[in-house]
């Protein structure tokens, strides 16, 4: 693979003095066209090089892409690995997205494209020495007790050594790319160029979007170019989960690192390629699923800040266990992104009105997330989307997983009024990434029977505010009445998960603690409201209620519990 020829990877464009300068600031769309249009000795060869390469890959697509023939694949997907490679950084970008779809990719194509994780060709050893030098003040050498002469891993933005610190403290050296804002600045232009031209002939109804998701990318690219970001980026990661054993987070070496080099500690873990890898290391692949669609979800639904590249080389699977969650450690926090609090909650309502097919609540998220316009009048899209949407869920809560969703939206978009926020771009590629890492593991996996658990959970726990909030809009109707249904379902999806695992006691506790505890003041006082129907006293939600609470948390299945927990059973 590292004898792959690539003249923008081995061989940086030399540029003047003024193009470096112009290269450090950050991604301005409109300063950079107008920097880059007045270099055509720059765009013309590029972008004719581009072009080229676009149309030779589609051509050649088109023309094997339906073969059955497996040495015709493998053929296919060197070329399209080598054509990605040769483009630069900003397109194996896409490669390494589209290495993560083993339901949308070509096995043969996707063995290939995952080599553009971190098997890319290194630029030259000594470049990235006076790189070292220079950011860092003194020699590699002087730096570190032991440093290698070539580095383990190149990916698309920098290249990373494993070097010794303080006797037998090994550590992971990444250095950047020489010349990269030069080269990411000058692609994503004329990529922004090509995007806004093209988008009307596109098969894709994102109107006047497009252009606002490649900015989107431009500005998370440079972002991830800035080393010392991306050390904050780790520290910030790790404080958020410094309480659960199952995540890992690299610590950064702060004396070692600058804008262009950081420096961290090194993980000894097996990268999630696929289960097989992992069973040689004697790793259960399901618990890792699990850790990382959890992890995945709380970064999204309870921090509000997440990492944004989960491809395979960005995660390892580590030789622990804690309960049921395998131990996962992230790595590489360049790609990282917010959601402000209102997106965040609105998505996890979203969730429990999809799941309770609340249709008419999901098009009111929708246009509270910006997928739809506020003016439109969304009762036409009801029916629409219970349509569209119902089929996709299936009998069992389980059935439901994130590409059957995106490809309704997709035929969906092409007559009714969608479009993806230029702010969801990074959200929806980090979603895809993790589903798509998990079906390299299992291609039965379904995202939602993991998901729903963890938010149904924390919606009946009702551990803040907000989950509180969105727990009486789903239990109660607009009447204030009870909806038993819904109750049973949020309980049983959770009482499910929970008997496997012989934790019922502490869902028990967490209901209780919520009903009696100082935080339940409002849901006390709905279910008081509920006694009362057109002004006569009636318990029939509340005996409905009670005898579901008996049937799932009765004295018998209490007892297996606990006796469970006290005497488990050899596994």
């Amino acid at each position: 693979m590292k004898k792959l020829s690539n003249n923008l990877l081995e061989n940086p464009i030399r540029t003047s003095p003024t193009t470096t300068v112009q290269a450090s600031m950050g991604y301005e769309p409109d300063v950079d066209f107008l920097w880059l249009i007045a270099k055509p000795l720059i765009w013309i060869p590029r972008l004719f090089q581009i072009i080229t390469s676009i149309v030779s890959i589609v051509f050649i697509i088109l023309l094997k892409g339906n073969s059955r023939e497996e040495s015709v694949q493998k053929e296919l997907a060197k070329f399209l690995l080598e054509s990605l490679t040769d483009l630069g950084p900003c397109f194996i970008k896409l490669g390494q997205a589209l290495s993560t779809r083993p339901d949308l990719v070509n096995r043969h194509w996707l063995d290939e494209l995952t080599k553009l994780q971190d098997d890319l060709p290194p630029f030259n050893h000594k470049i990235a020495l006076s790189i070292i030098h220079e950011e860092l003040g003194e020699k590699a050498n002087e730096l570190f007790d032991d440093f290698p002469k070539e580095p383990i891993a190149a990916a698309s933005l920098g290249q990373v050594y494993k070097a010794k610190l303080n006797g037998n403290h090994w550590v992971a050296v990444k250095v950047q790319r020489p010349n990269l804002p030069f080269i990411l600045r000058r692609d994503l232009v004329i990529i922004r160029l090509l995007g806004v031209i093209s988008a009307p002939l596109l098969p894709l109804n994102l109107g006047f979007g497009l252009g606002e998701i490649i900015d989107e990318f431009g500005k998370n690219l440079f972002e991830e170019i800035d080393y010392e970001k991306e050390a904050n980026n780790a520290e910030r990661f790790a404080q958020l989960f410094s309480n659960n054993p199952a995540v890992t987070i690299p610590k950064v070496e702060r004396l070692l690192s600058s804008r262009r080099v950081v420096t961290t500690t090194w993980i000894n873990g097996t990268k999630l390629i696929n289960k097989e890898e992992l069973d040689k290391q004697h790793i259960d692949a399901e618990s890792v699923i699990r850790t990382g669609v959890v992890s995945g979800i709380q970064q999204l639904l309870e921090f509000g800040y997440f990492h944004a590249d989960p491809h395979p080389g960005n995660m390892f699977a580590l030789n622990n266990k804690t309960g049921e969650l395998g131990h996962l450690a992230y790595v590489d926090f360049g790609m990282m992104d917010s959601i402000s609090d209102s997106d965040r909650i609105t998505l996890t309502g979203a969730v429990v009105n999809l799941i309770n097919r609340d249709f008419e609540g999901l098009a009111k998220d929708f246009q509270s997330l910006g997928f739809l316009c506020e003016n439109r009048d969304i009762k036409p899209l009801i029916p629409i989307l219970e349509e569209v949407l119902g089929g996709t869920l299936g009998e069992e809560v389980g059935s439901f997983n994130f590409k059957a969703i995106t490809d309704k939206f997709s035929e969906l978009m092409f007559d009714y009024p969608f479009r993806v926020p230029a702010r969801f771009a990074l959200i929806i590629r980090a979603v895809v990434s993790q589903e798509g890492l998990a079906l390299r593991l299992d291609p039965n996996f379904k995202i939602i029977a993991v998901a729903y658990p963890y938010v149904a959970k924390r919606l009946l726990s009702g551990d803040t505010q907000e989950m509180l909030e969105i727990l009486l809009d789903v239990i109660f109707d607009e009447k204030g009445k009870l909806r038993i249904e819904r109750i049973e379902s949020l309980i049983e999806v959770v009482t499910k998960e929970s008997e496997s695992q012989r934790n019922l006691i502490p869902i028990a506790k967490d209901g209780l603690k919520l009903i009696f505890g100082s935080s339940g003041h409002s849901l006390r006082k709905s279910l008081l409201l509920t006694l009362i129907d057109n002004d006569k006293l009636s318990t029939k939600n509340i005996r409905q209620l009670l005898r579901l609470l008996r049937s799932k948390f009765g004295p018998k299945r209490m007892a297996a519990d606990l006796i469970g927990n006290l005497l488990p059973l050899p596994t």
